[in-house]
């Protein structure tokens, strides 16, 4: 059987069932008073206008869905058309465009392209424990994408371009990327002692901006890109492909499946490909795995059309 033709990507009673099962594995539970007791289900009713997955609680004597808390709250789309979303977009290496989601779910392109950002806010890492915790190994670079708005294209160099720095846990396999508008020290450091264990090894490459952080960490080394060494011919482990491997699948899904994307966005699809990097098969994840991970990140966390702070624009 295809996966997806699972019942709860087409069903909308199997899909609030399925979604209740992650998001609810101790039980219903009132998103307005709490209560788990006096909990009831509301069977749907087309004719009476009553809609699928309605709970009733006792106590307050309100009513709720499992959505309420969540980034599908206050949706208007189907659930299954947003769980085979989720399914899509966690499965894809390099990404799915809001164009594809729009033919694919049979839904206007601005509803995908809503979607699709509500579930990379989903994907969105809220714990943010520091890398590199017992000595772990963790991998520091950045990359360099599209144009910073207001900037002129100079005859060479980076200034025009969009800015991320990256972070890779080479013990669990994480990567963490921020939009930064520089890459000085100045810039650099606060992320970095902010996000990375003090006991921590790290590696980057000879870049200025790096030149201190034996300071802030257990250790520092160096490649020498600049001399075109890129791994240390005595100690193979010294190296920053890991993480320069991890940007290339960034930018090949960047420019060749959303094409543009403004600065103010860039966080967001920054935090998909670091969630299905970190929850690649190499690290223990199947497609399933990475769609339920997802699934699990909606609650907690809202989105409005509004706080996106655009319209969908043509190639996003």
């Amino acid at each position: 059987m295809s996966v997806l033709s699972r019942p709860e990507f087409h069903s909308e009673e199997a899909s609030f069932a399925h979604l209740e099962r992650i998001i609810w594995s101790d039980g219903a539970t009132c998103p307005h008073c709490g209560g788990v007791d006096r909990i009831t289900k509301v069977k749907a009713n087309p004719a009476k206008r009553i809609r699928e997955g309605l709970w009733r609680c006792g106590d307050c004597k309100k009513q709720f869905t499992v959505k309420i808390g969540t980034v599908f709250e206050h949706m208007r789309l189907p659930l299954h058309k947003a769980l085979q979303a989720v399914y899509l977009m966690t499965s894809s290496k390099k990404g799915i465009s809001a164009h594809q989601l729009h033919r694919v779910l049979e839904i206007t392109y601005k509803s995908a392209w809503f979607l699709a950002h509500r579930i990379r806010e989903a994907m969105r890492d809220g714990a943010l424990a520091p890398f590199g915790g017992n000595g772990g190994i963790v991998e520091v670079d950045e990359t360099f994408i599209g144009r910073e708005p207001g900037v002129a294209q100079p005859k060479g160099g980076y200034k025009h371009k969009m800015k991320v720095l990256s972070l890779l846990d080479r013990t669990t396999g994480e990567r963490r990327s921020f939009v930064v508008d520089g890459v000085s020290i100045a810039d650099v450091t606060p992320i970095l002692r902010a996000n990375i264990a003090r006991e921590a090894h790290l590696l980057t490459d000879d870049a200025g901006q790096y030149r201190f952080m034996s300071q802030h960490f257990a250790s520092h080394n160096t490649t020498p890109h600049m001399k075109g060494v890129y791994v240390d011919p005595e100690n193979p482990t010294i190296h920053t492909n890991t993480i320069e491997g991890s940007f290339s699948i960034f930018k090949r899904g960047m420019k060749g499946i959303y094409q543009h994307c403004q600065k103010k966005h860039l966080h967001r699809y920054l935090a998909e490909f670091d969630f299905r990097y970190t929850h690649r098969e190499a690290t223990g994840f199947n497609d399933a795995d990475r769609s339920t991970q997802a699934i699990k990140g909606i609650l907690g966390k809202r989105l409005t059309y509004r706080s996106t702070g655009e319209r969908a624009t043509a190639n996003a």
